[in-house]
């Protein structure tokens, strides 16, 4: 009887990138351009793009394509660029593992497979740390959401969110949800950080710039931490402590949004057994982009947490080099 690595689908390519996000896909844009012939890039997700794939509203592509646009406009400008280029692109298409140095597995709907590479970079991104891991009490209500979830259960399912709802962090990713929970046609109760000051900068907001007015009429309530999620069924309100003065008071609200604090998606450089930073957990890399096993790269928002998508593709761009 054969093993399960005999019967897995064995194949090879130049390079092989995970993840296609906006690092991913400009590093294989960049390697096609510079007359590397095969070039796979694997995606989890059914649709290539990464996170500004659920993102409808404008503002990406200033900085990195010169054009203002919505995130799905994004995305597939990204994905079709690299298709048109000679990419192979894998959706649907899981790393469960490594099966030798320069080789990893993958589950996909087609079945199991190994694929080799002269060189392999991850760009896997990185995920909003949920309620839970951020200790927050309360029971589990509906109405509970990250921005990803949100975006998803607005924009990909078109569902009713709520009424009134509470944004907790106050970065850019934050701006994303603001936008989101607006469009859906709720109000904005406040926009909470533990920092001292929020992190919603000018160049942030320049490609966005509809949304200062909007921003000039919310409470951003820096210093402040959410003790405890009200309600039992649905959301109620939220109880917030200013984390210095150690003030209590309550929100009304019917939705939340946890934005931000991010994890970088680090599992399969785990896997790998990639030394991590102990302090963004993600790969530790050269000024090249190499990590510490020969012939595996790294780039984008796996190696720090979430900056803009312009950063990331940009930084894919200079991995490729």
């Amino acid at each position: 009887m054969q093993s399960i690595e005999t019967k897995m689908n064995q194949t090879k390519t130049d390079v092989l990138i995970v993840g296609a996000g906006p690092a991913g896909l400009a590093t294989a844009i960049e390697l096609k351009r510079s007359g590397v012939a095969n070039v796979t890039v694997l995606e989890r997700e059914p649709v290539a793009g990464g996170m500004p794939r659920l993102c409808h509203h404008t503002g990406f592509g200033v900085w990195d394509l010169r054009r203002v646009m919505t995130g799905p406009h994004y995305a597939r400008r990204y994905a079709q660029k690299a298709s048109a280029m000679g990419v192979e692109i894998r959706v649907a298409t899981t790393v469960t593992g490594w099966d030798s140095a320069n080789a990893v597995t993958f589950s996909s709907p087609q079945g199991l497979g190994v694929l080799a590479a002269q060189a392999i970079l991850l760009a896997t991104g990185v995920r909003e740390r949920p309620r839970a891991a951020r200790l927050v009490a309360g029971s589990r209500p509906q109405g509970i959401f990250t921005t990803g979830s949100l975006q998803r259960f607005v924009d990909e399912r078109h569902l009713p969110v709520g009424k009134r709802a509470v944004i907790v962090g106050a970065e850019e990713v934050s701006l994303s949800a603001f936008m989101t929970v607006r469009a859906a046609g709720l109000s904005v109760a406040a926009i909470t950080t533990e920092l001292p000051q929020h992190q919603m900068y000018l160049p942030y907001l320049l490609p966005k710039w509809g949304l200062v007015d909007m921003l000039t009429r919310t409470p951003v309530q820096c210093s402040t931490r959410i003790r405890r999620v009200l309600g039992r069924e649905r959301v109620e309100g939220v109880e917030i402590e200013h984390v210095t003065a150690g003030d209590v008071a309550t929100i009304a609200c019917d939705t939340v949004v946890f934005t931000g604090d991010w994890i970088p998606e680090y599992e399969v450089a785990r896997q790998g057994g990639l030394q991590l930073d102990r302090g963004t957990r993600g790969p530790q890399i050269d000024g090249q982009f190499r990590t510490s096993r020969r012939g595996v790269f790294a780039a984008g928002n796996l190696l720090r947490g979430a900056e803009s998508a312009a950063t990331s593709a940009l930084e894919g761009r200079a991995a490729a080099v």
